[in-house]
């Protein structure tokens, strides 16, 4: 899986109309699709025209009979997305073939409903992925071409495999084949043109669209007499019928994915609801804490700033401070080392004091030694003195 870069998802989308709703549509995509990834390429209409256009190129995954492959697909967007339905194609390797469908013909091109009825306002690429996976989960769009299939394609039918037992189930590779151009019948943006026979969509009841899969049974079609070599007309209503129900059948189960797949989305975004109402739970009961603690702060706070306004109330009512006074101990202990502590402070306030004087020149350096030596000397007994205080106090050292 690739690292989703957002600045450079924004370069390539810069020609775009509608760049910021691409760019979240592409990436909420990429985001559940490890499998898929994004390329600026040329991309080559019916009409000769190009244009660089974002596609989205890789794997999707689906499940067919237990198993779960991935099927190689390829997503143009139009510079018009999302107001445009992007064109998707089936890409299949070398060891695969397009299994012809009512959903990809024989170029790889992909035909949906939900691509058909593609609607601005509520149709994004992860539903229409979804759809791809549950639709191609029911019709694989490729089968393996084994190692002793033969293929041949006639000059008036698209390809199909030769006879059904060469079928295998799509077991896709990362080595992808060119891809095509649109096919006939659409538009430069690859939409259906009005009128235009597109497989899967506007063929007139009893046509099929394609040549049946490998391994499907055709429906039944009208016989000649065999007697007259005429078409009666039970066999075109027969024909007829058939065709009707079959097209029903397929668009009803169209239906079905398309609903089976919004279900899941709709479960998805319940859970990520869910999920988040949990987090927002916790938030919500630590930010309970917080203000209970912040609360019982403030009483606290208030209750020491009264306290420091009667200590100031008190101190302004008093003429003057003794200074010896003012620091009073508990015990007798503590006041011989506080006095001790103060007096070899003192010393080494006085030892500063002697070197300035030496270093100015006011006193020599004979009456600097003597002076020293006996504080030095007194401070050595104050800090003994201190040190038995501590120890009898049941101080650290």
């Amino acid at each position: 899986m690739q690292k989703l870069d957002e600045n450079a998802l924004t370069r390539m989308l810069s020609t775009y109309r509608d760049p910021v709703a691409t760019k979240k549509d592409v990436m909420n995509a990429l985001r559940i699709y490890h499998g898929l990834q994004h390329r600026v390429e040329e991309y080559v209409f019916n009409d000769g025209s190009t244009k660089m256009l974002l596609n989205l190129h890789g794997t999707i995954p689906v499940k067919y009979k237990g198993n779960t492959y991935n099927i190689p697909i390829c997503i143009w967007l139009m510079d018009t997305h999302p107001k445009n339905a992007p064109i998707c194609y089936v890409k299949p390797t070398s060891e695969m073939r397009i299994k012809v469908s009512a959903y990809v013909d024989f170029n790889g091109k992909i035909y949906l409903p939900y691509l058909h009825d593609w609607n601005p306002k509520n149709a994004d690429l992860l539903d229409l992925i979804q759809i791809m996976s549950v639709t191609f989960g029911e019709v694989p769009p490729v089968y393996s071409k084994g190692p002793d299939t033969t293929y041949q394609q006639p000059s008036y039918m698209p390809p199909t495999p030769a006879t059904s037992t060469s079928y295998n189930p799509p077991y896709p590779t990362q080595q992808f084949t060119p891809y095509p151009v649109a096919g006939p019948g659409y538009n430069s943006y690859g939409q259906p043109t009005p009128g235009a026979a597109v497989p899967g969509y506007g063929m007139p009841y009893g046509m099929a669209g394609y040549p049946p899969a490998p391994g499907s049974i055709a429906g039944p079609t009208p016989s000649v007499n065999q007697g007259t070599g005429t078409i009666t007309e039970e066999h075109i209503r027969v024909s007829l019928i058939s065709a009707v129900e079959d097209k029903l059948k397929r668009r009803v189960q169209e239906k079905v994915n398309q609903c089976q797949a919004e279900v899941q989305t709709l479960k998805r975004t319940q859970q990520e609801l869910n999920e988040g109402q949990v987090k927002i739970k916790e938030i919500m009961a630590r930010l309970e804490r917080d203000e209970k603690e912040l609360t019982k702060s403030i009483t606290v706070l208030k209750d020491k700033e009264k306290e420091l306004e009667r200590a100031l109330e008190s101190l302004d009512n008093v003429d003057s401070i003794d200074v010896d006074e003012a620091v009073t101990t508990t015990a007798p202990l503590y006041k011989q080392l506080l006095n001790a502590y103060a007096e070899e402070a003192a010393i080494e306030d006085a030892t500063y004091f002697m070197g300035e004087a030496l270093r100015s020149g006011v006193i020599d350096l004979e009456v600097f030694l003597k002076q020293i030596r006996q504080l030095s000397r007194k401070q050595f007994m104050l800090r003994a003195l201190m040190q038995k205080c501590r120890q009898k106090a049941g101080f650290s050292a």
